[in-house]
């Protein structure tokens, strides 16, 4: 007889927990899915934990994401890892942010090798520096780009435009004033 017991936010959070003590930053549900935060030195051997506990099994990585809050100081950029345990069908991320002088974290293509790609896109628009990915370059715009478009430090639109307002799209209106 196999007996599968059912995730949940506390049973994930109370693993996590246990194998490293203190990790957590914060943790919380929006929307009821679980939302772990960590840092850098953790996230690696917390994705491999989750990955491979017989209890988690959670082996799919969904998609990862970079993130950015220039209002943040030393926390301005970050991931956000969303993984899928299949055998549980249950869902949760967990997000680590760091300084945007220092964009570097871990790469994940040693533990699910789909993570090549995303990591590819997250350098490309972001400049977030993955350690240890195999081949580290521009995968949808031109090689010799020499920003990251979507830092939010560039104006979305044309500064004479009247129909658009920054602000609604998580800019405070002053990127891109040396542009004027």
């Amino acid at each position: 007889m196999h007996f599968t017991m059912n995730l949940n936010n506390d049973i994930v959070l109370a693993a996590i927990e246990r194998r490293f003590p203190g990790a957590i930053l914060a943790h919380s549900t929006p929307y009821g899915m679980l939302t772990l935060e960590t840092t850098r030195e953790n996230i690696l051997e917390m994705m491999r934990f989750v990955k491979e506990d017989p209890e988690l099994q959670a082996g799919f990585l969904t998609t990862l994401c970079a993130i950015q809050y220039p209002n943040n100081p030393g926390r301005e950029m970050g991931m956000i890892y969303h993984l899928h345990s299949l055998v549980h069908n249950f869902r949760f991320r967990i997000k680590v942010f760091f300084p945007i002088a220092d964009p570097t974290i871990a790469s994940m293509t040693a533990l699910w090798p789909a993570a090549n790609w995303m990591e590819r896109q997250e350098y490309d628009f972001f400049g977030v520096q993955f350690i240890g990915h195999p081949d580290l370059r521009r995968i949808l715009n031109v090689d010799d780009l020499d920003v990251f478009p979507m830092r939010k430090e560039y104006r979305m639109e044309d500064g004479t435009r009247t129909d658009k307002d920054d602000r609604f799209f998580g800019r405070d209106g002053h990127e891109g004033r040396e542009f004027d």
